[in-house]
């Protein structure tokens, strides 16, 4: 299948269009949300000049099942999974924050605490310790939300000072986030995973707080191998992970971080299906089942017009 990277629908009802690094989201009457994960890839916060097929239908059907899997947490903004690549959902305020919880010293927090930083968005990070090893307790470093270009590290005291977030909406995302996150530790363990970061996204609707977005895709979450993780932490070996990390490190040993005057480089036919395949085995590691390709049924953007315009009708 050709990998899907952009879209230009007209739904009924349709007010306006999104375009973020993966997703296309469609306004429907300013009361819905189509969500549409492209098959898009981004990785120091740019979005790479090849698609990777089925990764849209990977995203978006594991951070459906894992949002039906925590309901009984708190509400979240999903409606229905349309197609395979789309989620319809409730049109929520979102929050100008992304909470991140970290349960292992690793990537970004890694790089930091490399670099002689003892502090992450406020919280003090113990001394002696070494990468991917278990944080005591899972910390909370949230960053704001930037329109284009990098995320940034903020304290929880600043976001409330700026005002960014009311202190009880912001401790009740934190609670939220610590419950979210045991569930999907819990669940990864069942299928011989770890989650070792994540993170998650919240708005409002009628004074709730929604759980919105995706949670627990390998494009928002880092997950090891449970097996030999001791033995590989105790020789300061490198984790057998299933996230996008693999991607970032492929770009890094290319020469390429996002940084100004850097060139990606080459996606090949063999990179591209090589990260393929690499997005299909985390979705049967972390749901237990068989992955099965979506039929196009000849054009895979007249299917998607066709469901939505379906699932729209019946709400």
């Amino acid at each position: 299948m050709e990998a899907i990277t952009k879209t230009d629908f007209n739904f009924p009802g349709q007010v306006s269009k999104y375009v973020g690094k993966v997703r296309d989201v469609y306004d429907i009457n300013n009361e819905y949300l189509v969500m549409i994960v492209t098959d898009r890839i981004s990785a120091f916060d740019v979005v790479l000049p090849e698609g990777i097929p089925y990764k849209g239908q990977v995203l978006n059907q594991i951070a459906s099942k894992f949002l039906d899997a925590t309901t009984d947490i708190l509400p979240n903004w999903k409606i229905a999974e349309a197609d395979p690549m789309v989620t319809i959902g409730h049109k929520c305020e979102p929050f100008k924050v992304e909470m991140v919880i970290r349960g292992y010293l690793s990537g970004h927090a890694w790089r930091e605490y490399k670099a002689g930083k003892r502090t992450l968005c406020g919280i003090a990070l113990p001394e002696g310790m070494v990468e991917n090893q278990k944080f005591p307790e899972p910390i909370i470093t949230p960053t704001t939300k930037a329109a284009e270009g990098h995320d940034e590290d903020i304290s929880k005291e600043d976001i409330i000072a700026s005002g960014l977030v009311s202190r009880e909406d912001y401790e009740k995302m934190e609670e939220y986030t610590r419950a979210i996150f045991r569930r999907g530790t819990e669940i990864a363990a069942k299928m011989g995973l770890i989650l070792v970061d994540t993170k998650y996204e919240f708005g409002k609707k009628n004074g709730t707080i929604y759980l919105m977005d995706e949670i627990h895709t390998p494009d928002s979450s880092r997950y090891f191998y449970a097996d030999g993780y001791e033995e590989r932490l105790a020789k300061g070996e490198k984790q057998k992970q299933l996230s996008k990390e693999f991607v970032r490190e492929w770009l890094m040993a290319n020469g390429f971080q996002g940084k100004e005057g850097q060139k990606v480089p080459e996606m090949t036919p063999e990179i591209v299906g090589s990260i393929t395949d690499r997005y299909i085995e985390l979705y049967e590691h972390i749901t237990g089942e068989k992955f099965v390709k979506a039929e196009d049924a000849g054009n895979v953007l007249d299917r998607i017009y066709k469901n939505v315009t379906g699932c729209l009708s019946s709400l």
